[in-house]
This record gives C-alpha cells, sequence and structure tokens, in this order.
C-alpha cells in the first residue's frame, strides 16, 4: 500500500510499528488513530512466518509492504 502524505521520518521508521507509537504526538485519539494498526499487522504477519516492512520519504509518502510465504499444500505440493 501506498500513500502520497508528509512521510515518515527516519527516526520513527523503527517504530512505527510498536503498540501505542504515533509519529504525531499532537493527534489525540479523539482525532484519530490509537496507535495500535500496525502493531496489529506486524504481529499477525509474523504468525503466519511472513515479514513488514515501511519505505518512506519525507514530503512524498510511504510505502508499506508485507510478505507471507506460501505453504507446500497451498501452493498444490503437498508433502
Amino acid at each position: 500500500m501506498a500513500d502520497t502524505g508528509v512521510g515518515i521520518p527516519r527516526q520513527d521508521l523503527d517504530r512505527i510499528f510498536k503498540r501505542f507509537y504515533r509519529v504525531d504526538k499532537a493527534r489525540s485519539r479523539e482525532i484519530g488513530g490509537t496507535g495500535l494498526g500496525l502493531s496489529i499487522v506486524k504481529h499477525i504477519v509474523e504468525a503466519h512466518g511472513g515479514k513488514v516492512a515501511v519505505e518512506s520519504d519525507i514530503n512524498r509518502g510511504s510505502v508499506f509492504s508485507f510478505t507471507i510465504p506460501i505453504s507446500k499444500e497451498a501452493a498444490g505440493n503437498p508433502g
């Protein structure tokens, strides 16, 4: 998934997948976001043996991606 938003500062990239972390400290829960969404995504993807990643450029946006390995059964190759 990609956006053309304000981007995420480099110093925050390694923390955005942690629970309750928000890049914009000025945003309150009433305005939007609890800081849980990306943490939930990371836990689900990792529970399936995958990885999440983000690339971001200030004033250009961010690209979020994930990979999940295909099991032999799902690929049609049992055993």
